[in-house]
């Protein structure tokens, strides 16, 4: 799973990389970006912005919000099969920019757990494929959310966890974002290559 993940890097990288302009004003640097807060994203229907989104995705179905704690995630062997996904996998799909996320290691034969950085050396930042929904409580107040999508690790992932995010090359984000053809979709749901990626033992901030 991705359970916490950082999100600092410099405006100006943000701004080329996903060609957008936001302000010094729009975002503050997040070196513990986690479930239930408000984050970055930027959505389908949304191109040129940087949106802010609950992560913990609350299908438009729920009765309760509270829901949205156990959707941080979405498996993406099974997101066209899921009655909470399906429907935004066809239709709102979203990047979640990031620097860096973190994993936390088992130890053989102890309780004790090692805290990993994993990033792309060389690129400050990247995106990883999301989903995202709209939801409104019965106040009419409107909750937009999202999921990160997940899958089987590549070979330096499996040394610290059985998933990973799926990360996205900078030339499939659009893709991501715009395709109406589930096949062409489908075709990026896979482990980021292991040697654009490395990962050093850290605590996150």
């Amino acid at each position: 799973m991705c359970g916490r993940y950082s999100f600092a890097p410099e405006l100006k990288v943000v701004n080329e990389h996903y060609n957008i302009s936001v302000d010094d004003g729009k975002i503050n640097p997040n070196y513990n970006c986690a479930p239930s807060q408000s984050l970055p994203v930027i959505s389908g229907d949304k191109p040129q912005e940087l949106s802010f989104y609950h992560w913990g995705l609350i299908p438009f179905w729920a009765k309760d919000k509270r829901i949205g704690y156990k959707m941080i995630n979405a498996r993406g062997e099974t997101l066209s099969e899921k009655p909470a996904f399906r429907n935004a996998f066809k239709q709102r799909r979203c990047l979640v920019p990031a620097d860096a996320f973190y994993e936390w290691k088992k130890q053989t034969g102890s309780k004790t757990k090692t805290p990993f950085r994993i990033f792309l050396p060389g690129q400050a930042v990247f995106s990883m494929a999301g989903l995202w929904e709209e939801w409104k409580d019965e106040q009419g107040l409107v909750i937009r959310s999202f999921t990160i999508v997940t899958v089987a690790p590549n070979a330096m992932m499996a040394e610290i966890h059985n998933r990973m995010p799926l990360i996205l090359d900078k030339a499939d984000e659009q893709t991501w974002l715009n395709s109406r053809n589930m096949e062409e979709l489908q075709s990026l749901i896979k482990p980021f290559p292991a040697a654009r990626m490395d990962a050093s033992v850290r605590q996150a901030h």
